[in-house]
């Protein structure tokens, strides 16, 4: 049965590396639907995604690559047909949880929502007008270690491929990162690096910015200075008081994030130190 994957690759640069690869993939018969490459200057690191369709033989194939590419390499064969999990955690905000949830509804995003993990039970009923599991771990009474475990213990019952912070508004400690790494997506109410922490927006009107923005990252032990996946930015002048920031920053925040999503979702997102590659 034809099947369609993705072929990943991140290597150190050579002479002649997509005449090799593609020869190879020539030798298996598949045909290339799309194929988009880039060399990083600085680096000399080498990334490669290409969209394949045939008959395959993934062991056979990766050996393949395995023999031709560089000391170093890294390659992965996805399938881009498989919808990839989520679990989704919130706090009390509804607008990027509702706007995940709508468009896993009308098909687009393609992914499955095993479940949505709040540490209040205020979104429970949005996640339930869409028969989602939603389960509520207070971290009131607790100390982050413990609620982190149980947060933990929740989770691993659903072995997500991402956890997505739809406004989770928690820092989370390394030892709880490092269960997920590359694997945790945040969105922050600021367009990074300015305005990190809390109230954001507040400290934009305090400063009089003309531009507010919002940013989707990987979650790393620095607080809001993960490697960056999407970013976008509104226009405001002085006659947004700092309630209308807010407002406006709200939309902002659900675009990036979904926007951020479907990259990830679509294998498109390659993460090289504190920075990614978006192919």
């Amino acid at each position: 049965m034809m099947m369609e994957k993705v072929l990943l690759i991140e290597c150190p640069d050579s002479k002649g590396l997509i005449a090799q690869i593609t020869n190879i993939c020539y030798k298996h018969q598949l045909n290339i639907v799309r194929n988009t490459e880039y060399v990083d200057p600085e680096t000399g690191q080498f990334y490669m995604r290409t969209e394949l369709e045939g008959l395959f033989n993934e062991a056979t194939l990766l050996l393949d690559l395995d023999r031709a590419l560089p000391a170093g390499s890294q390659r992965q064969l996805v399938d881009s047909r498989r919808r990839k999990k989520i679990v989704i955690m919130v706090t009390k905000e509804a607008h990027c949880l509702g706007d995940i949830l709508m468009k896993v509804y009308d098909g687009s995003l393609q992914l499955e929502i095993q479940a949505v993990i709040g540490n209040h039970p205020d979104l429970g009923s949005l996640a339930a007008k869409f028969d989602i599991p939603f389960h509520c771990i207070s971290h009131e009474g607790v100390d982050r270690a413990a609620h982190e475990q149980l947060l933990a213990a929740q989770i691993a019952m659903y072995q997500p491929d991402y956890l997505v912070l739809a406004k989770f508004m928690r820092v989370l400690t390394h030892d709880f990162v490092r269960l997920y790494p590359q694997r945790i997506i945040n969105i922050h109410h600021s367009f990074l690096p300015a305005f990190i922490g809390a109230n954001p927006y507040h400290q934009a009107f305090s400063r009089g910015v003309k531009i507010i923005g919002a940013t989707a990252h990987f979650v790393t032990d620095d607080l809001d200075e993960g490697p960056i996946i999407k970013q976008m930015v509104t226009n405001v002048d002085h006659n947004y008081r700092a309630q209308d920031m807010v407002k406006a920053g709200r939309d902002v925040e659900k675009n990036v994030l979904s926007k951020a999503l479907q990259l990830v979702l679509e294998d498109r997102v390659f993460v090289h130190g504190n920075k990614t590659v978006i192919l």
